[in-house]
């Protein structure tokens, strides 16, 4: 039925497609800069430019949803989506901005592990979103990255309970316990895009 939908210009998938690329690729800067804590300054400025093309499609899809009569699904849909997509962009660049400011020098294990989990639920979110025409593979797709998920939350959950067990410096304490939050939260968000995605593929399947 969408197929039926869509009108010749496919301008909205393509910029969907932009964005995720813009999310994959940010998170691999992220998880560069957890990897290789010396190569700080090159990747946070990566991931900030990253950020501002991100804002620059944004501007540009609303702009044309305002001018544009047909759309090939709801108005509502295409927002939340882009709006999404576009937060959990903004959440690595946040990470990133901490890292700098939180002055980090030592990556400790946990945090490497939740990029890398952040990194592979960007591709996975990338390949959803060239599967919208195609919910089983969407919802395949979505279930990866709820396992992802619940992978984060786990190595959340233990990372921030040594944080407490007493032999850990107040101030690595204060650290750590923002970086893994942020992380936990940029993980969460990509599970908002994979409801989105779900929602859309469902809706026009």
């Amino acid at each position: 039925m969408l197929g039926r939908l869509i009108p010749s210009d496919d301008s909205f998938f393509d910029s969907f497609d932009q964005l995720a690329a813009h999310l994959t690729k940010s998170a691999g800067l992220l998880a560069t800069l957890f990897a290789e804590p010396a190569r700080q300054a090159e990747q946070v400025k990566a991931i900030k430019d990253v950020e501002h093309a991100a804002d620059e499609l944004m501007h540009s899809i609303n702009q044309r949803l305002d001018k544009t009569f047909i759309t090939p699904f709801d108005r509502e849909d295409i927002h939340t989506l882009s709006v999404r997509l576009d937060d959990v962009i903004d959440l690595i660049d946040g990470t990133a901005r901490r890292y700098e400011m939180l002055r980090i020098t030592e990556v400790k294990p946990e945090a490497r592990e939740l990029a890398r989990i952040l990194c592979d639920a960007g591709q996975h979110i990338q390949q959803a979103v060239r599967s919208l025409k195609k919910p089983t593979e969407v919802n395949r797709f979505v279930s990866e990255i709820k396992r992802l998920e619940e992978e984060g939350d786990a190595i959340y959950h233990t990372a921030v309970g040594a944080l407490f067990d007493g032999h850990i410096d107040a101030i690595d304490v204060i650290r750590w316990k923002e970086m893994f939050d942020t992380l936990e939260r940029t993980i969460d968000q990509c599970m908002g895009v994979a409801q989105a995605l779900q929602s859309i593929a469902l809706k026009n399947g």
